[in-house]
């Protein structure tokens, strides 16, 4: 079957996953992870996340029905972890705390996942599958990890130009919209479950 580029599909598929992904409001995330890593290796992160977008696009629903795992319940599980993370970012605090000062370890967890490809651009990606032809969603997965990249590399000078008391204040605004996400992103789900039973 050949392949067929279409633009509008594209781009479609792009805005959504971005507004989903929400790399931009995460800069304060990113920031944050850098200080305690020491160092971010911003395109493992953003190969990481691009490769498990992927996959997940091809084999999301199986991997998950062969577990017996539906999708709201892998999207609750994920909402848990955004709770957490925004908890973190409002009230100051460590919560997860690494084994060790792993950049590694930081650029798979939690920045590649759960926090680039996470619940949310998951379940958006199977969405995504029943509307458009796959390799326009793949093209607007790959547009998207390269912006991924941009702001993981250039989240310093971010800082640098916000200064210190702009991180904060933006830290605290982003952790209670993360937060508003994560509950709405439970509310969602734990009602379709519900629905189910």
């Amino acid at each position: 079957m050949a392949l067929q580029f279409d633009f509008k599909e594209v781009f479609t598929a792009f805005m959504i996953l971005f507004a989903v992904i929400d790399i931009i409001g995460n800069v304060p995330i990113v920031i944050d992870l850098r200080k305690k890593a020491g160092h971010i290796q911003s395109e493992k992160a953003s190969i990481i996340a691009g490769v498990i977008l992927i996959v997940f696009l091809f084999l999301g629903k199986s991997i998950l029905n062969l577990i017996g795992i539906d999708v709201n319940s892998f999207a609750v599980a994920g909402s848990f972890i955004l709770f957490f993370i925004a908890l973190e970012m409002i009230l100051g605090i460590t919560l997860y705390k690494e084994e060790e000062n792993n950049s590694l370890t930081t650029a798979v967890f939690p920045l590649a996942f759960p926090l680039i490809a996470g619940p949310g651009s998951l379940t958006t990606l199977l969405s995504l599958r029943a509307e458009f032809r796959i390799e326009n969603i793949i093209i607007a997965v790959i547009m998207n990890v390269i912006i991924i990249f941009i702001v993981l590399k250039t989240s310093a000078k971010i800082e640098r130009i916000i200064g210190q008391n702009g991180i904060n204040i933006i830290r605290k605004v982003f952790g209670v919209i993360l937060l508003a996400i994560a509950v709405k992103l439970f509310a969602h789900n734990i009602k379709a479950l519900f629905d189910v039973v």
